[in-house]
């Protein structure tokens, strides 16, 4: 007895195993393969602006604030007026009778608005021609001085060793501004010895606002 029912076709079978190949079934369209491309080569491009736009503003930026101390600094003192002598009060003494070539002076400001005075005393000594020179050396320029404040300073006599020739004075004038007459002081009231004050080749510090 024969079996009539009809055996599977060849084409049928074929056709299903090719429908089911995973490989197959997850490759890429030709379609999709260029969009990514398109969609890498747009960003990529998008990094590269932001990056030159960076790398031109960053040093605008760092060099910008490298000017602001130097006018807030002139502005402070060219609005403020210099002192009168007469709103100052003058100070000189030897702390140290040990030591008669190092001397103390102030300057202070008994007003209720602040001043300028120059930043370098004007210590001169008896008659003699000149006054002491600035220690470290400097150029004039305006000391503020606020209401009731006082300004430092030291000044030495002597530098160096002296010679022969080193002079003795009776007395000293110290101005806190070139501009003014100074107050005297004489060698006894500051504490200087009998003989005076021995003076070659003096010096003095600028004003500061504490004493040392």
């Amino acid at each position: 007895m024969h079996d009539h029912s009809p055996s599977p076709h060849p084409t049928q079978t074929s056709r299903s195993t090719h429908l089911t190949n995973p490989t197959h079934s997850i490759r890429p369209t030709p379609t999709k393969r260029h969009h990514s491309a398109r969609t890498a080569t747009a960003l990529l491009t998008t990094l590269t602006a932001t990056i030159a736009t960076l790398a031109t503003l960053t040093p605008t930026a760092s060099a910008t604030p490298s000017t602001a101390p130097t006018t807030s600094t002139t502005s402070t003192t060219s609005t403020i007026p210099h002192c009168t002598e007469a709103a100052l009060t003058i100070k000189a003494s030897i702390p140290a009778p040990q030591h008669p070539d190092v001397l103390r002076i102030s300057a202070t400001n008994r007003t209720t608005k602040p001043c300028v005075i120059d930043r370098i005393p004007t210590v001169t000594f008896g008659d003699l021609d000149g006054a002491a020179e600035p220690d470290p050396p400097t150029e004039s320029a305006p000391y503020r001085l606020a209401p009731g404040s006082t300004a430092y300073a030291t000044v030495r006599t002597v530098t160096g060793r002296p010679t022969p020739s080193a002079r003795t004075v009776d007395f000293i004038t110290v101005a806190a501004d070139p501009s003014h007459h100074g107050r005297r002081f004489d060698a006894t009231a500051i504490g200087a010895p009998p003989a005076g004050i021995c003076v070659w080749t003096p010096t003095t510090t600028w004003w500061r606002p504490t004493p040392t």
